[in-house]
């Protein structure tokens, strides 16, 4: 953090996808200044989020498909909001992860219960939810695991801390994000301005690190980058990012940007082979018309695409809910339609 149906899989929105698919690729293609005007023009023709409906008002979202075909998505807010929905298009109010509060973080918020940018993922028969406590601009932070076998408010079990970060540190203990790689091994990307974005593995038994190291896999030298979250598609692993300003309503600059790397430690780097490490990132999606600021991506794979969810600002400043479905061009490049 810093913290409508979906598009119809009909035949009307597949032609309609045809067509911006060149332009979505002209807009992830890592344009230099000198194309600025191309940029623009492209960027006005990104796709508008997909038709969602009910609770849609969201903040740092992620999302995760349950056993049973239904989603359940958390977001930012008071002890964690919860929504749910049986066909990622309505949505619902569903409580919150803990009802009771979460006492153990109000030593990096303030006392407030605001908790930021919830990752959810479901592994052996467990939801693991991975989620930050801070307060903003700081990096006195704080990462956190809870889990439950249900997913539904108040049966979540907390167990403590992961990773923080003191004022002391290069880095930011937030927005975090659950990666398992081909050989099983557990890694958790996280991280919010400062020195960039960071990687740390996991022991799978626990959920909590399994040793020291701390990797660094993207950064712009101290710029606005945050929310990382790595998908796993084909040969490659997909590193997205979000670049610039959220949390300013109408005026944010969030983008969504990307890298890849075959690796899941990198090094990750965008089309033109820049790093993501030294500002590298390939921008597919930002701020068109009425949307503003698109940004906290979290990515999932559903049975008829990959989809990338987010949240973005309405023209009155309001945050809400944006899915969009992915494809990836022939360079195996992902792109929104």
């Amino acid at each position: 953090m810093n913290a409508m149906r979906i598009p119809p899989r009909g035949s009307l929105r597949r032609g309609l996808s045809r067509v911006l698919t060149v332009v979505a690729v002209v807009a992830a293609s890592g344009l230099t200044p000198a194309h600025a005007g191309t940029l623009s023009s492209a960027r006005a023709a990104y796709p508008n989020p997909g038709v969602v409906t009910g609770a849609i008002s969201v903040h740092d979202p992620s999302m995760v498909k349950t056993p049973s075909g239904g989603y359940i998505l958390v977001h930012t807010g008071d002890n964690i909001a919860i929504k749910t929905s049986t066909d990622r298009t309505a949505f619902r109010d569903a409580g919150t992860v803990f009802p009771g509060g979460a006492s153990w973080t109000t030593t990096y918020t303030g006392g407030s219960r605001n908790l930021w940018a919830p990752d959810i993922s479901y592994r052996n028969g467990r939801y693991y939810l991975y989620y930050s406590a801070s307060t903003f601009g700081s990096n006195r932070s704080a990462i956190f695991l809870a889990t439950s076998t249900t997913g539904a408010s108040g049966s979540w079990t907390n167990h403590g801390l992961v990773i923080e970060s003191r004022s002391s540190d290069n880095f930011n203990a937030i927005d975090p994000n659950l990666i398992v790689d081909d050989q099983g091994r557990w890694w958790l990307s996280f991280g919010s301005f400062w020195s960039g974005i960071k990687l740390v593995q996991l022991d799978p038994a626990t959920g909590k690190r399994s040793n020291s190291t701390i990797r660094a896999i993207s950064g712009r030298n101290g710029g606005a980058i945050e929310a990382p979250y790595i998908f796993k598609r084909g040969s490659y692993y997909y590193q997205y990012v979000s670049f610039d300003r959220c949390c300013q309503g109408a005026s944010s600059t969030y983008r969504v940007m990307v890298g890849r790397s075959t690796s899941v430690t990198g090094p990750y780097v965008d089309r033109n082979g820049v790093a993501m490490t030294s500002g590298g990132g390939t921008e597919i999606l930002a701020g068109h018309g009425s949307i503003h600021g698109p940004g906290h991506q979290a990515i999932l794979a559903d049975s008829d695409a990959d989809v990338l969810v987010y949240h973005y600002y309405a023209d009155n400043g309001a945050a809400r809910l944006g899915i969009n479905l992915l494809a990836y061009d022939s360079a195996g490049w992902p792109y929104v339609y």
